[in-house]
């Protein structure tokens, strides 16, 4: 089987537009994005039940669409399966005709595929089931089956955890990842989730407004995110413009703290960001790159806890990044730092270390 995705979309729906480019030969990819983002409309369009899709889709070494030669095949005829978020299974058909629906040889042959399937994903016990009868993850295994029994070039999961409450996702997680273990094509999963994303991916395309903002292995994206919305979206709290000023030093305004930094400067960057469990708490004198700890409040968590540092900054200017307090620094103690703290109490500062800084840009 040809596993490369080449999908070059645009499509404009009122003020919104989609205009994204996605090349991969990755097993497994990944699309994150926020709502509205575009990330369903994306795999819509893949799939052909998007209308008004302009560009080149090309999957399993078929065109699918192409703008400029008049080629449009139809959903049915793209050999793409696609996984909707509330499963779309047919309430009033067993679990076995479910599977069975999209499959077109004798109703003997379709009746052992389907069966196989089901064994396969340890359903077989249930075939005589409605989808009502069954749990959400058993819900997804079937709806996964329906998919799988066709043989598809490729696969579409959108939001395909989103249903399940946060004990099931973890298990479905896993369970899925298995399930697709010997799927030769490729597969292509949205969702808002990082985490999600990081444990299935091999590649990763991060979408905002439209737009892809960064592409590449999970490691290298998350290390890496190069923008803003990038670093927000792979989970990145604290971030702040930068002034430069001079050879290896930048200014950071907004925590009220210049770095001496031995890292090259990218000429690109405009913003810093760090982790909130990449700050290293410092007790007594302080050293260069550190924050005074003036606690605002702190979130306790049930394995972490997030202390709110405001920075003491000086106040007034327009803040460069509009939906983020640049004042304000969150950060999270795992329970070997808590029980630290217990011990020594609250730290005077919290450094800056320089391995830890993402460089960005808007």
């Amino acid at each position: 089987m040809d596993r490369r995705l080449h999908a070059d979309i645009h499509r404009k729906a009122g003020d919104f537009e989609l205009e994204v480019s996605i090349h991969s030969d990755a097993a497994r990819i990944g699309i994150l994005g926020a709502s509205g983002s575009g990330k369903s409309m994306t795999l819509r369009s893949i799939a052909g039940i998007e209308e008004g899709v302009s560009g080149h889709i090309e999957a399993g070494g078929r065109v699918l669409l192409d703008s400029d030669s008049g080629v449009c095949l139809k959903p049915q005829k793209r050999n793409v399966g696609y996984m909707f978020q509330n499963y779309a299974l047919f309430p009033a058909m067993s679990v076995i005709r479910n599977v069975m629906a999209g499959l077109k040889g004798t109703k003997e042959e379709n009746l052992s595929r389907a069966t196989d399937m089901l064994r396969r994903f340890r359903m077989d016990g249930y075939a005589d089931r409605l989808p009502g009868e069954l749990s959400g993850g058993q819900q997804q295994r079937v709806a996964l089956a329906r998919i799988m029994v066709t043989e598809p070039d490729l696969i579409l999961l959108d939001e395909p955890f989103s249903a399940l409450d946060s004990y099931l996702k973890e298990q479905m997680q896993y369970e899925m990842q298995e399930m697709l273990g010997s799927y030769q094509g490729q597969t292509v999963m949205v969702s808002h989730s990082r985490d999600e994303l990081y444990r299935f991916s091999d590649e990763i395309f991060i979408l905002g407004n439209g737009r892809i903002l960064r592409s590449g292995t999970a490691q290298d994206v998350f290390a890496e995110p190069e923008c803003v919305e990038a670093a927000k979206l792979t989970g990145c709290r604290n971030l702040a413009a930068i002034r430069k000023c001079g050879q290896g030093r930048i200014e950071v305004p907004g925590w009220g703290v210049t770095l001496s930094l031995d890292r090259e400067i990218p000429d690109w960057a405009e913003f810093i960001g760090v982790r909130a469990d990449a700050l290293r708490p410092v007790w007594g004198e302080r050293t260069d790159g550190c924050i005074h700890f003036d606690l605002e409040r702190t979130d306790e968590l049930p394995f972490e806890k997030h202390f709110y540092i405001r920075t003491g900054a000086a106040a007034g200017s327009a803040p460069a990044l509009a939906d983020i307090d640049e004042n304000l620094l969150c950060w999270s103690a795992k329970p070997d730092i808590q029980k630290l703290i217990d011990e020594r109490g609250l730290p005077d500062w919290l450094e800056i270390s320089e391995e830890n800084l993402l460089f960005l840009r808007r």
